[in-house]
């Protein structure tokens, strides 16, 4: 489950004022590139260091669908769920609530208890329509790290998730794309001030990517740049005022946040 050459898209700002960049990470160097690179990867011939720029959000997605209750682990941790699901279980988090590396989750005043989740995310790189599994694959523009925070206590009483799942900075996503890698076989931790309170690996997931896209692409379209969150391992737990929440993935890096009271 390949697609060739590894490569890591950044996207950035070099400035508090400067608009949205983005770029290819060569070592400690981004190579900026004229577009989006879906749009248009030609390098301009500027190069900027890591160091030196403000990471963001590396997608900017028209939705994000994520799949709940995707790890045998999670399910078997859940108290709401008997068995595992025999179907995807799907729901949607606004636009609004991405943020990228280093940006704060806010606890909002209207919860009392806040989530992390890690969890794999999908980055669409093609439009798909009705997809079979076969073709999922080439739909892919690549992977990244994303926490699908969710507001614990509301998700119970709400009885759907709108609500816990969408407030703005509940998506935390990054730190860049990564491309070329088998996504089958990833060890992803969630570490909590620096202890690891969730440890799983991709090769556990219930529903594998080409299936999730498949599913999703027969009924909704995806288009370029939209995320697909597949589901958290066990171990999910609260985050407090001040906490440090990272996400760990295998291949790909990792995504940290801080967490600050409305």
């Amino acid at each position: 489950m390949t697609s060739g050459q590894i490569r890591k898209t950044a996207r950035f700002k070099i400035t508090a004022d400067s608009i949205p960049e983005y770029g290819f990470i060569e070592n400690d160097e981004i190579k900026i590139i004229a577009n989006a690179p879906w749009l248009d990867d030609t390098e301009t011939g500027k190069t900027v260091k890591l160091s030196e720029v403000t990471l963001l959000a590396p997608v900017k997605p028209s939705k994000v669908v994520c799949v709940g209750l995707n790890y045998h682990a999670h399910v078997d941790a859940s108290m709401s769920a008997n068995k595992a699901p025999e179907q995807p279980m799907l729901f949607l988090k606004p636009p609004s609530a991405v943020i990228g590396p280093n940006q704060n989750i806010v606890h909002p005043g209207q919860s009392k208890r806040v989530d992390f989740e890690a969890e794999l995310a999908i980055v669409i790189g093609k439009l798909a329509v009705k997809v079979s599994t076969g073709e999922a694959l080439s739909c892919i523009f690549g992977f990244t790290c994303a926490n699908d925070v969710t507001a614990r206590d509301l998700q119970k009483t709400d009885g759907q998730w709108g609500r816990a799942k969408g407030f703005d900075t509940f998506c935390p996503v990054g730190p860049w794309i990564v491309s070329g890698i088998d996504c089958r076989n990833l060890k992803i931790e969630g570490i909590l001030n620096g202890d690891i309170k969730q440890s799983g690996n991709t090769k556990n997931m219930i529903f594998d990517v080409p299936f999730i896209i498949s599913y999703i692409s027969g009924v909704m379209t995806l288009e370029v740049g939209d995320l697909i969150l597949t589901g958290t391992p066990a171990g999910i737990e609260a985050m407090k005022h001040g906490d440090k929440i990272e996400i760990k993935i295998e291949q790909i890096g990792s995504l940290i946040n801080q967490v600050i009271s409305e």
